[in-house]
């Protein structure tokens, strides 16, 4: 079955959300060789119901269970079963016909979709990074056991992993994450203290959520991927760089000991690296942009400047350190970012806060999932009476 990209039968947990909505679309150019068994949702109960009527699922999922009493469920395709709260997702993802998992929740909410997908030894497509973030260790344990096989979903992880078939791993030297720079690429500190939320939520290259496009502006992002990279694909940390490449054509590449270096190239375009992980190992034709290759293009790299954006040094020390730093980390960022976009805090203020937050927190080398969750809990409170 998963060598067949004609056949596939996938779940797509956070099918609203603009991965969601972009899988969807790679389904719908893949014609009736995918099949849709399960979409999950948050809230948007409306959105979800118009894709059960497109995409005639066997399951959608609200995984807000408050609003059980108050959807129109005559508004969902007939023949689809509507499910509520998180044990739904779980249920979902590990259900015995479903194949692949697309899972692009973003935020802790999504562990345990991912994890449960993952436990069950299916193929996983992660495009939201928390999972690996937090928790790196224990899911590539999980699928070491249950064998799944994990695809990054996200466009520098894809572009890794696809990049990986050149060589054997005992062959790379190193992987270089490449990263737009963000709207203010090359500005100073001074300048990046009046940064406002509608400014920062003006990315030059992608089209993303708030929380996402504000992580990209900081180069968290970029840090986020740093830890991920670090647990995913089993390398050191000195094995891990970065690299500012504003046109977002070449997606990472890796270097291997004879200095052989190989890159993934394309537009930037999620659709790609989602249809990857859904037809993986094959490739087929399908809905994402191409190259224009009549067209001239100049292809910019430049070291980034990690002094005025100091995320990146904070994702460096993080991936080295482990521990319940990966979980502290990402939920001290998402509270930060949340009161950056509330007027509470500078632009300059989120990598602040969570390094004060960071070194505040109890350290655990060896942490379970129980205690990664508790230090998930106790930054998210921290962070909310943080004060520059």
């Amino acid at each position: 079955m998963y060598d067949d990209p004609t056949h596939n039968r996938i779940a797509v947990l956070g099918s609203t959300g603009s991965i969601g909505t972009s899988c969807l679309e790679v389904v719908a150019g893949l014609g009736n060789g995918t099949e849709v068994l399960g979409l999950t949702a948050h809230r948007s109960w409306e959105r979800l119901a118009d894709q059960s009527r497109e995409f005639r699922p066997r399951w959608t999922v609200l995984s807000d269970q408050h609003l059980k009493d108050e959807i129109q469920s005559s508004s969902f395709n007939t023949g689809t079963e509507v499910l509520f709260g998180p044990d739904a997702v779980e249920q979902v993802a590990e259900a015995d016909d479903v194949d692949v998992v697309i899972c692009g929740i973003v935020g802790v909410a999504g562990l345990r979709g991912v994890s449960a997908a993952i436990r069950a030894g299916k193929r996983v497509g992660i495009a939201n990074k928390e999972p690996l973030v937090m928790a790196g260790p224990l899911m590539m344990h999980d699928a070491a056991e249950s064998g799944a096989t994990l695809i990054p979903v996200d466009s520098e992880h894809s572009a890794i992993f696809q990049a990986l078939k050149s060589g054997e791993r005992s062959e790379v030297k190193r992987i270089v994450l490449t990263a737009s720079g963000g709207p203010f690429r090359g500005w100073t500190r001074d300048r990046l203290s009046d940064v406002t939320p509608e400014m920062a939520l003006a990315h030059p290259t992608w089209d993303m959520g708030a929380k996402i496009t504000i992580d990209s502006a900081t180069l968290m992002n970029k840090a986020l991927e740093i830890i991920e990279a670090k647990w995913l694909f089993g390398l050191s940390v000195d094995q891990i760089e970065v690299v500012i490449h504003p046109q977002s054509i070449i997606h990472s590449f890796v270097e291997f000991v004879d200095g052989s270096v190989i890159a993934q190239l394309s537009p930037p375009d999620m659709k790609l690296p989602i249809q990857y992980a859904i037809t993986y190992p094959r490739r087929v034709p399908g809905v994402a942009r191409k190259l224009d290759w009549t067209a001239g293009m100049t292809l910019q790299f430049d070291p980034p400047d990690i002094d005025n954006f100091p995320a990146l040094r904070l994702g460096f020390e993080v991936a080295e350190r482990g521990g319940t730093c990966g979980a502290v980390l990402n939920a001290a960022n998402e509270g930060a970012v949340a009161r950056f976009l509330d007027g509470e805090l500078r632009f300059s203020d989120i990598p602040r806060a969570c390094r004060a937050i960071l070194e505040a927190h109890d350290f655990d080398p060896q942490p379970d999932l129980a205690e990664l969750l508790r230090q998930d809990r106790w930054a998210r409170e921290e962070i909310t009476t943080w004060r520059s």
